[in-house]
């Protein structure tokens, strides 16, 4: 096999980890997930969320990453021939994810051009669902494809495809290192106008204060660990992947923290701008915040729009710089989602970049056409709901409770902490064998019952089933079918493991 790629350098790298990082996981779901999870009390658990699993699976991921050099399926095969299956579940997670993370994506940048003239007018919610995405009665009812979103589709793939295309170094890192610092500054922008509204504080203490009568809901705490999964990109094979491209000699640890902090202080910075101007939209329509919180996936095309009309002749500057953010952050993490697929591919049947980018891109966009379609934001509830409380979760799960108990995951902590100036000890431990799988398993099994009760969102059970459990079926158990395959090239038994020279 040929030489791995590798990246140019350290900032590079955590320009691209963070950029896969920040995303529409902290500009679009974030604040929506905490304004439908009970504000101050989601923000807690998320934090809890954080240091109990998406620190340590971090550093987990950058461990086995780094020291096996492979993509997610190469990695597990190396420490596990029998686990190979795990590395292309996340995988197919990857997959899912990026045919209608890709549509949120044209969405903002349509809206980027909408916030111009305001174009949405005094009905966001009508020109949204109406005008702009045609939606139709039901999951079902596609309603043929929106014209609408076709070219802000097509650039958000075009600009994905040419960053992998082209590389590791020469593509994905020099577009994260130019975008992420836009992307932070355009926030903080927005926050420091947004805290200086009338009515500010009110959203602040909306997102920061805690209700702890809510504290035991696993609804709350499934979705703070669903979220941090989905924030984070861990467990769907996207920083095994990345930390496979490090020098032999980068400092994992210092790197997973400071992916990690960097990523979650930005979900607070945009948890902030989005919850200070509702708070300023609340205080002058005279309402709760929890009345013009309450959008579910529509909060940053329906109600900010809204709350953006509200800042007068201000409003196309923030509604520019806001869906540009989006945009952006949208764009970063979609070229690591699809970074994650596209070197599995390369790994597995000895594919050249070019040809594997070709291919994967050339599926996934087709298939991304469905959410497009009238009833694409049904499609899209249905299928985020399903890869991320249970493909991602579970995903999650099973990796911890392999590697933490059927593994020998001190020789992960041997490998890191030699060339990291922060070293990691039984704390670390304690997290990936026991309050990670406690935690998670409970919950994504809490969620799992509540599901099986009572249908997600009143969704009729065929849709459900087609296009949630459906889904589940294929990520499995096209993650067993992948694994069946022989790898190409040259395979050499040590002790351990399966080695590929690379």
């Amino acid at each position: 096999m040929g030489q791995r790629e590798q990246w140019g350098s350290r900032f590079g790298f955590i320009m691209a980890a963070v950029g896969s990082a920040v995303g529409l996981g902290n500009i679009w779901r974030f604040p929506y997930m905490a304004a439908d999870n009970g504000g101050g009390i989601f923000f807690l658990c998320y934090l809890f969320a954080l240091l109990t699993a998406g620190i340590p699976i971090m550093i987990l991921e950058f461990g086995i990453g780094h020291k096996y050099r492979g993509s997610a399926p190469l990695t597990f095969f190396k420490i596990n021939p029998k686990w190979e299956w795990l590395g292309w579940w996340q995988v197919l997670v990857c997959f899912f994810i990026s045919i209608y993370y890709v549509v949120v994506i044209a969405w903002a940048l349509s809206y980027v051009i909408f916030s111009l003239n305001i174009a949405w007018g005094d009905a966001p919610k009508d020109f949204f669902f109406g005008s702009y995405l045609k939606l139709t009665g039901g999951p079902f009812e596609l309603g043929g494809i929106n014209t609408q979103i076709l070219l802000p589709l097509a650039v958000a793939w075009i600009v994905a495809f040419v960053a992998i295309y082209t590389g590791v170094k020469a593509g994905i890192e020099r577009i994260a290192k130019y975008l992420i610092p836009i992307l932070f500054f355009m926030v903080v922008f927005i926050v420091i106008r947004g805290v200086t509204l009338p009515g500010s504080a009110a959203g602040l203490n909306f997102l920061f204060e805690p209700d702890f009568s809510r504290i035991f809901d696993y609804k709350i705490w499934t979705a703070a660990y669903g979220q941090i999964f989905f924030d984070l990109s861990i467990c769907f094979a996207i920083m095994i992947t990345y930390s496979s491209y490090l020098p032999k000699k980068s400092d994992v640890v210092n790197n997973a923290f400071t992916t990690c902090l960097t990523n979650c202080s930005f979900s607070v910075l945009a948890g902030m701008a989005v919850f200070s101007i509702l708070g300023h939209m609340a205080f002058t329509q005279g309402v709760d915040v929890k009345e013009v919180a309450s959008a579910g996936v529509g909060l940053a095309f329906i109600t900010f729009p809204a709350a953006i009309s509200s800042l007068g002749s201000a409003a196309p500057i923030f509604g520019v710089l806001f869906f540009l953010a989006l945009t952006f952050a949208g764009i970063t993490s979609l070229i690591s989602i699809n970074e994650a697929a596209i070197a599995s591919i390369m790994d597995k049947f000895e594919m050249g970049r070019k040809k594997a980018t070709i291919m994967y891109t050339g599926t996934a966009a087709v298939c991304s056409l469905l959410f497009a379609t009238g009833a694409g934001l049904y499609i899209l509830d249905i299928v985020d709901h399903f890869t991320n409380n249970f493909g991602i979760v579970f995903a999650g799960l099973i990796q911890v409770l392999l590697l933490g108990w059927l593994f020998d995951l001190k020789s992960i902590k041997d490998h890191v902490n030699p060339i990291s100036d922060f070293k990691i000890g039984n704390w670390w431990l304690f997290a990936i064998k026991v309050v990670t799988p406690l935690v998670a398993g409970y919950t994504g099994i809490m969620t799992l019952i509540g599901d099986l009760k009572k249908p997600y969102e009143g969704y009729p059970p065929d849709a459900l089933f087609w296009m949630g459990w459906f889904v589940l079926i294929v990520i499995v158990v096209g993650g067993v079918l992948m694994a069946s395959y022989k790898w190409k090239g040259e395979q050499t038994l040590v002790k351990g493991g399966i080695s590929l020279d690379r």
